[in-house]
């Protein structure tokens, strides 16, 4: 769309009250909101590389502790099939802060403060873990859809390869907490 148009547009939404005023790169195709998308992912994706050894290291469970250092090896795949993406989109890969995802570390880490060592932190590092992985369920769910709309199937098969790891990744988690850790974690009320 035309910056005159895009302008145009705009101000005509801006008669209703309320409407919030887009700033001026805001994006204006699906294409442009997908390369977003893009951008904050891999984001989020690169500061998950950081968290998750910290979450790691707070863990006293065996098991969670294999299930965060299996998802961190598959993390740092998610950052290189990103680095694909931004190049079939004839991009340089480019991260936008993801806000969303910089809260979600900020409450794990306030969890991990805010709990004794051992299983009640273990519950929490979960909890704060699968916010993580829902969002990020959310997010490729949708940038793969939105690849598959825009006629790129490359990419909505990269994207759907991720979206199944961190499905896998939230089921493994569950399956932490509820065949030990939770009980455990009950126990100590």
């Amino acid at each position: 769309m035309k910056t005159a148009e895009k302008k145009q547009n705009s101000s005509k939404l801006e008669d209703k009250k309320g409407m919030t005023k887009p700033k001026s790169d805001a994006a204006s195709g699906l294409t442009e909101l997908f390369e977003d998308g893009l951008k904050d992912i891999y984001w989020a994706e690169k500061a998950l590389t950081k968290a998750i050894p910290k979450m790691a290291k707070n863990a006293t469970s065996p098991e969670l502790v294999d299930a965060l250092n299996n998802h961190l090896t598959e993390t740092l795949e998610q950052v290189n099939r990103l680095e694909q993406v931004f190049e079939l989109i004839g991009q340089k890969a480019t991260a936008k802060k993801c806000d969303a995802m910089a809260g979600l570390i900020e409450e794990g880490e306030g969890i991990i403060e805010e709990t004794e060592i051992g299983v009640v932190r273990d519950a929490g590092i979960i909890a704060a873990s699968q916010k993580i992985e829902h969002y990020e369920i959310a997010t490729y769910g949708t940038l793969r859809q939105f690849a598959e709309t825009l006629g790129l199937p490359e990419i909505a098969s990269l994207l759907l390869l991720t979206l199944d790891e961190e499905k896998g990744a939230d089921k493994k988690l569950t399956e932490v907490a509820v065949n030990a850790i939770n009980l455990e974690a009950a126990q100590q009320d």
